[in-house]
This record gives C-alpha cells, structure tokens and sequence, in this order.
C-alpha cells in the first residue's frame, strides 16, 4: 500500500484545478473561449475529488487482486482494510464538502 506523505494531497489536486479551470469573472465560469471551457472553481473541485477517489479506488483494486492471487498474507489483508477505511474517510469528506459548498452558493444566490 502507498501513503501519500504530503497530507495536503487534496489541496494541491483542488488548487491545481482551480487553477486551472477557475472563475473568469464575477458569475464563477470562464467563457468558452478561456481554458476551462465554461466550468467553474465547484466543477474543478468535484472533478478533483473524482481523480482522488478514483486513484484510491485502483490502489484497492490491485491490493484486491493481490490477496485474490494468492497473496493472502495478514498484512496484504491489513492493507487492504486500511486502504478501504480510507476511502470511507475521503468519500464522507468529499461529499460533506460538496454538499457544504453548494449549501454555501445557494445561500449566496438567495441574497442577491
């Protein structure tokens, strides 16, 4: 199993979208002619908290396939449950931030 040692990991991946993908101009979307292709900080942020989870869900797929082959040492298996509970971790964490986000441009968008 492979544990990042930077802890910051998610701030870096939604840094480099917002970045990349981030707000043009006072509505939060570029226009179709910048980089982003009309997509917004929030749509970065998703799509950053997808390559993360993506990237732990293949680390628990070839830990699987590890043990599934034969390699069904005690501590193949702890990695395993390991990489699983933290899946559950960033899950939870990436829907509680989704939804506290979008809870928070609703807010905003009432008020105006």
């Amino acid at each position: 199993m492979t544990i990042p040692t930077n802890a910051n990991l998610i701030n870096q991946y939604v840094g480099a979208a917002t970045f990349a993908n981030g707000p043009g101009g006072p509505t939060g979307t570029r226009s179709s002619s910048g980089s982003g292709g009309g997509t917004s900080w929030y749509e970065a942020m998703s799509r950053a908290w997808g390559q993360t989870l993506d990237a732990q869900a293949t680390e628990i797929t070839s830990l699987s396939d590890a043990i599934g082959t034969g390699s069904d040492q005690p501590s193949q298996m702890v990695a395993l449950t390991a990489a699983s509970l933290k899946m559950q971790f960033m899950s939870n964490n990436a829907a509680t931030s989704q939804n506290s986000v979008a809870e928070s441009l609703n807010a905003v968008a009432r008020k105006q």
